[in-house]
């Protein structure tokens, strides 16, 4: 496979769609009556194919998340905890969401970490007119054929951006959750399998901004962790000033890990060993989160089992062969907060969010940490 660059353009996959819409991979079309395609691998073909592979150790794991680490900061400066929770999410298998206000560089992080694996990967701008057939594909009728054929859409890559997506209606942002959930879409009835390893990296804008829609709650719940950027530090503000004018530092990354160097790792994380008592750890705090008067909605099943997820990546990160409470503790706060509805009204969604994130502080706190 050659080195992914970035994102792909082609023809938009709906007549209705514009080139600003986004972009789709490289796929021929297929007959609408035909299989899913045979050459995307799906996750249980892909994970029988990695387990033939000798195991990743855990050195071998903070070496891949170190590189990984220096090469995104090489153009997202300043801006430590929020790379490494992509990494994180990036190898526990999950899907990131970026929210901020404009011009802080939540895009360009989303295309640091596409352009940092050798994967496929495209990019969709999420706009109010977009159609869910922009995202999934659209079949057509070839009249040389006399047959409808399949125009993939941009969600068929391995890392999809998914760039201002509460720009885009609920109808078409929910064309986004059988692929985070599944690993997979159904195009007029027929399920299509995605490639993998399968990321969604979706940025978006405060809701109080003008043109926005909420995204749903169970969307919401899809995304592993949420991190937001936040504004420079006056010296690495400097710096993007002092720097050379005209030079794209997105431009000059290179690939640092293959398909089967990602697939590898997060299958050696997910084999990550993890205590009785660390996971009763994971329990308490989101059963904590359901009983705290200060939120109205706390924390689902699933949202347990994406912690679990997180903390066994970053125990990864650092070297470890086991999962410690520090690490759970660690990754709650962009695991959860994100799913967390508070009690009460708020001026902003940002207002909002940020009482979220307090609430579980506190929860975390006070919560016991068992013996290591």
């Amino acid at each position: 496979m050659p080195p992914a660059s970035g994102a792909h353009r082609v023809p938009p996959a709906s007549p209705h769609a514009s080139a600003a819409h986004g972009h789709v991979p490289d796929t021929q079309p297929v007959p609408a009556n035909a299989a899913p395609p045979a050459t995307v691998p799906s996750a249980s073909t892909a994970s029988t194919s990695a387990s033939s592979e000798a195991p990743v150790t855990p050195e071998a794991l903070h070496a891949l998340a170190r590189s990984l680490r220096k090469r995104i900061e090489t153009v997202v400066v300043g801006k430590r905890r929020a790379v490494e929770t992509a990494i994180a999410t990036l190898l526990a298998g999950g899907h990131l969401l970026i929210e901020d206000v404009p011009g802080v560089g939540k895009t360009t992080l989303a295309t640091a970490i596409a352009r940092c694996l050798d994967l496929s990967s495209t990019r969709i701008q999420f706009t109010s007119d977009l159609l869910p057939a922009d995202v999934t594909g659209v079949s057509i009728y070839d009249q040389s054929s006399r047959a409808f054929r399949f125009h993939p859409g941009p969600v068929f890559a391995s890392v999809v951006i998914a760039d201002e997506i509460n720009r885009a209606t609920p109808r078409t942002q929910s064309a986004l959750l059988e692929a985070m959930g599944e690993g997979r879409v159904s195009v007029e009835g027929r399920p299509m399998a995605l490639p993998d390893p399968f990321m969604v990296v979706a940025t978006q804008n405060p809701l109080d901004m003008e043109g926005t829609y909420s995204l749903p709650e169970a969307q919401r719940d899809r995304f592993m962790a949420r991190i937001s950027m936040g504004y420079p530090e006056p010296g690495a503000e400097t710096a993007m000033h002092t720097a050379r004018s005209g030079v794209d530092p997105l431009a000059a990354l290179e690939p640092l890990a293959s398909v089967e160097d990602v697939r590898r790792a997060r299958s050696a994380v997910a084999r990550l060993p993890m205590a009785e008592p660390v996971a009763g750890y994971i329990v308490a705090l989101v059963g904590a989160t359901r009983a705290d008067e200060a939120i109205a909605l706390g924390a689902s099943p699933r949202a347990g089992l994406q912690l679990a997820a997180l903390a066994r990546a970053r125990a990864a990160m650092r070297g470890s062969s086991f999962v410690t409470p520090d690490d759970v503790a660690r990754a709650a706060h962009g695991a959860l907060t994100h799913r967390l509805i508070p009690a009460g009204r708020f001026p902003s969604s940002a207002a909002a969010h940020g009482a979220a994130g307090e609430a579980l502080a506190r929860i975390v706190a006070r919560t016991p940490v068992p013996a290591a």
